[in-house]
């Protein structure tokens, strides 16, 4: 699933709303974005989006979002 260009099915949103669920913790192994927190940095899971994005709570205080197939990230 990619979020070039396309939205994911209702199956695969469903499906990283149960991997992801809210309030589960995530560590950031890398992110192609400028604005992005450093590599190693925890977060809290808000939630997803009917996009597939995984909505952060970054404990810098950021709320970049996580994007399925493209930033590198593990859970907690």
């Amino acid at each position: 699933m990619s979020n070039k260009g396309w939205l994911p099915s209702r199956e695969q949103v469903e499906a990283l709303r149960q991997n992801y669920p809210k309030g589960c913790r995530i560590e950031l192994l890398g992110m192609d974005d400028r604005q992005a927190p450093p590599v190693g940095t925890q977060g809290t899971v808000e939630g997803v989006d009917d996009a597939g994005q995984i909505m952060m709570a970054w404990d810098t205080g950021s709320s970049l979002s996580l994007l399925p197939d493209i930033d590198r990230f593990r859970k907690l």
